[in-house]
Parts: C-alpha cells; sequence; structure tokens
C-alpha cells in the first residue's frame, strides 16, 4: 500500500511538471508570433533609416542594429519574451532616431544656406580690403607688411577651404560641408580682425 502511494506522489508530481513544461512552452509559443512581427518591423524600420540616420548618428545606428541582432539570437535560441522586449526596444529607438535625423538634416542644411550667402561674401570684403591695402604706400597704425601678407594668405586659405565645403555639399555630405564651412568662415572673421575691419554681427555665430 505504501509503494502505491508513493507511486501515486511521484506520478501527481510529474504530472504538475508536465503541466508546468505545457504551460511555459504555451507562453513561449504565445510570444513567438509577435517577438518574429516585433523583429521584422524593427529590420523594416532600420532598413529605412539607416542610409540617413548614419550620416549624423552612426555610433547610435550601430547600437541598435547590435541590438537587433541580439534579438534575432534570443528568437533562434526559443528566447522569443526576450527578443520580443528587445526587437520593441529598437524599434521605438529607431523612430526616435529617425526624427532626431530629419530634425539634424534640417538644422545643417539652414546652416548652409547662411552660410553659402555669408561666406563669400566675407571672402570678397577680405579681397577688396586687401587690394586697397595692397595700393597703399603706407599701412593703417596697427598692421604691417607681415599682417598683410598673413591676410593674404590666409584668405587663399578661406578659398580653398570654401571650395572643399562645396564640393562636400554637392556631393551630398552635408555635414561635412557644414564643418568645412564654418571652418572657412571663422578664418575668414580672424582674418578681418586682424585688418581691423567691421565684422558682420551674423558672422560671429
Amino acid at each position: 500500500m505504501a509503494g502505491a502511494g508513493g507511486t501515486g506522489r511521484t506520478t501527481a508530481v510529474g504530472v504538475m511538471l508536465l503541466i508546468a513544461a505545457l504551460s511555459l512552452a504555451a507562453c513561449e509559443s504565445a510570444d513567438k508570433a509577435p517577438a518574429a512581427a516585433a523583429i521584422a518591423a524593427a529590420q523594416s524600420t532600420l532598413e529605412g533609416v539607416r542610409g540617413e540616420a548614419s550620416k549624423y548618428f552612426a555610433d547610435q545606428v550601430k547600437s541598435l542594429e547590435d541590438a537587433l541582432t541580439a534579438a534575432k539570437a534570443n528568437f533562434d535560441k526559443k528566447e522569443y519574451k526576450a527578443a520580443l522586449a528587445t526587437a520593441q526596444d529598437v524599434g521605438a529607438k529607431l523612430k526616435e532616431l529617425a526624427a532626431a535625423a530629419a530634425a539634424r538634416k534640417t538644422e545643417l542644411a539652414k546652416a548652409w544656406e547662411e552660410m553659402s550667402s555669408g561666406v563669400p561674401k566675407l571672402a570678397q570684403a577680405i579681397k577688396s580690403r586687401v587690394d586697397v591695402l595692397s595700393k597703399s604706400k603706407r599701412l593703417p597704425p596697427g598692421l604691417d607688411k607681415a599682417k598683410l601678407d598673413s591676410a593674404k594668405n590666409g584668405l587663399t586659405e578661406v578659398n580653398q577651404t570654401w571650395t572643399e565645403a562645396s564640393e562636400a555639399f554637392k556631393s551630398g555630405n552635408v555635414t561635412d560641408a557644414v564643418a568645412k564651412g564654418k571652418a572657412a568662415r571663422d578664418k575668414a572673421v580672424a582674418i578681418m580682425t586682424a585688418l581691423h575691419m567691421t565684422v558682420p554681427q551674423d558672422a560671429s555665430k
């Protein structure tokens, strides 16, 4: 009788374990389809934003790519709940990144528009001033030949940098274009200051 009771208890435990295992399997199965859908959605979003976002936030794009790879690995290991959570997080962050990239693109486009009209004017003003000073028999107080020569060399540098900025913009690299444009503008402002010229207020931004 004792043996029968022990067998009954063993059977009961076995049934409970089986039920638990089936429940776990059912839970995993319930998460499988949503996880697969979340991974697919995140992958689609990534493909849509990667090109633009990588121009401004390459490190963040790489981080999200790695996270999505981890989600796929969890899915392959049948860790569907973890895969679902990671994929959903990646999808949400990708949407935020897309919005940030769009804002950054607009910001850079505005900066370039201002530079494209401002920097050439600064360069032309410097050239005009240098031409006048070069023809003068006597330089104004505070200026000498060395400073004038430095301004001439600096103007050449401004023009070269601005040419590089324009080429970068034409090739679609707006980030590089704005960076080079800013360098050209800052150099022009420094030259104008050295030549005792009036620097436009908006050129000092």
